[in-house]
């Protein structure tokens, strides 16, 4: 009998209002999975009580005509999205112990929608990061190896997820933060045209990027995850009214006709031949299926990270300037005055990634130098928006790529080299300079067992069409089944067991 824990979103909605077991064996269930696989270090809290109270009030409305699309079922959320009743940290001594005075919107929308918040995920601090190990509680493991990241910053999430923990899970992308960890782990992740979903109660790293994205085991599952989250906030000056904010992945998606644009950019030197070739295997299988397959160019994507890293330093700088030790947060002791309490509580405070994107940020904004970085990176920013206009005017439909140029790598291996690591996010970056929706999807697995991820990029506001795609690739393909073997991060002495009535 299958166990629980490993049913999708879907399985679960049926199974609950079947009533072939409850929300509260559910959630003790994905509670007993969560122990048995501690070792990936995906969460910072589980929220183990208020989880057993939602499911237990969530199993008096099971069986009725309730309307709520997640109600009884678990979700993660990356620890820096603001929930009541539990702690919000960013992976960061600076708020260690900050307890939110309220929801934010994405959060209320789970409630809203019946969702259980089952937990914090780890995450590099304040979301800086693409390996997920720039934690104050550790680095976070990749199930398929545990000696590799998961990526970042929402690994936790993603590897939360991964591991069968809980069926779907809340991150934020900013620079690929949703969707390179789910390449790395083998999942789905969605960011979704920027203003889609609100990001009021997120904290913010860089307020012209981030946006909230999700994780889940199958297109289906994504396409309810996502449709949950959307829809206009007045509470987020940059949310966009739609009445398109529904979203499902058709039975027997038909792609005939869709022109699907590979630009030359992203195939170059750095890319490991194994993940070029199952990226190029999993847009063949799109052209067995009708698709007309068009060679583009975007060419400015070259200049994308140098862009993305003196536009997001400069946002971080502004965002983390009220993070001082006054309000909330850190406070350094034993400091003679006000400018040594600053000093030493954001010394202390900060870990050395964020330290270093502060200190570039102030710079690029600092006098004599704004013109030169800050203000040309904005100007070549709106060269590679262009690049995807024109694109999507005349020649595709949406765009297919690599999500990462290698697949998930060593913990360690790239600590010391921050460049390095920034390379990681080359083919997601132009993505959030432009605010265009993009997803992971599973396409293949290396030599040595580790997930490879087809990039699914579409035009503005056309998240449908990146659906359909995905259903149509994962009704012809198996790669969306595979899971990391459990023996090789499951601690057998904690195994879950399955608790649905006989």
């Amino acid at each position: 009998m299958t166990e629980l824990h490993s049913l999708g979103l879907q399985e679960l909605r049926t199974g609950l209002d079947n009533r072939e077991f409850s929300s509260s064996e559910l959630v003790q269930a994905l509670l007993t999975r969560a122990k048995s696989v501690s070792k990936l270090n995906c969460f910072i809290d589980i929220l183990e009580d208020s989880a057993k109270k939602s499911a237990s009030v969530a199993d008096q409305t099971l069986g009725k005509d309730h309307g709520k699309p997640l109600l009884g079922i678990p979700i993660a959320l990356k620890d820096n999205i603001l929930s009541v009743g539990s702690r919000t940290t960013c992976a960061s001594r600076i708020l260690h112990n900050f307890q939110s005075p309220y929801d934010a919107t994405v959060t209320k929308k789970l409630n809203d929608s019946g969702a259980i918040v089952f937990g914090k995920t780890n995450m590099d601090e304040f979301a800086m990061g693409s390996s997920s190990e720039a934690s104050t509680c550790g680095p976070v493991c990749n199930p398929w190896d545990t000696s590799k990241v998961p990526g970042g910053s929402s690994g936790g999430s993603a590897a939360a997820t991964a591991a069968s923990i809980v069926p779907g899970a809340l991150g934020t992308d900013t620079g690929g933060s949703v969707r390179q960890p789910a390449s790395l782990c083998g999942i789905y992740g969605i960011k979704p045209t920027y203003g889609r979903v609100s990001r009021q109660g997120v904290v913010a790293f860089a307020s012209s990027l981030d946006q909230v994205g999700c994780f889940a085991r199958s297109a289906g599952d994504l396409a309810v995850l996502t449709s949950a989250l959307c829809g206009h906030d007045p509470l987020d000056s940059t949310s966009v009214p739609r009445s398109d904010n529904s979203f499902e992945v058709p039975a027997g998606a038909n792609i005939k006709g869709l022109r699907i644009g590979v630009p030359r950019e992203y195939f170059i030197e750095g890319v490991e031949p194994e993940v070029e070739s199952a990226v190029r295997k999993a847009i063949k299988s799109l052209e067995d299926q009708g698709a007309q397959v068009v060679d583009i160019s975007l060419p400015n994507t070259h200049h994308a990270v140098n862009v993305y890293y003196v536009i997001a330093p400069a946002e971080a700088s502004s965002n983390l300037a009220r993070f001082d030790g006054i309000r909330y947060g850190h406070r350094a002791s034993d400091c003679k005055d006000l400018k040594e309490l600053y000093y030493k509580s954001r010394s202390e405070g900060f870990g050395e990634e964020v330290k270093r994107r502060i200190l570039v940020g102030s710079f690029v904004l600092s006098t004599g130098y704004y013109d030169a970085y800050y203000l040309r990176a904005q100007k070549v920013r709106t060269l590679i928006a262009q690049d995807f206009k024109a694109a999507f005017e005349s020649q595709c439909d949406l765009v297919a790529c690599p999500v990462a140029p290698t697949t998930a790598f060593g913990i360690g291996e790239k600590v010391d080299d921050p460049v390095s690591m920034y390379l990681n996010d080359v083919f997601t970056i132009p993505v959030n300079l432009a605010g265009l929706p993009g997803m992971s999807v599973p396409c293949g697995l290396d030599s040595k067992n580790l997930p490879i991820g087809l990039q699914l990029i579409g035009k503005p506001w056309d998240e449908s069409t990146l659906f359909r795609v995905a259903g149509a690739y994962e009704h012809a393909t198996d790669w969306h089944t595979k899971r990391a073997p459990d023996s090789s991060y499951v601690d057998a002495t904690g195994s879950a067991k399955d608790s649905r009535r006989s």
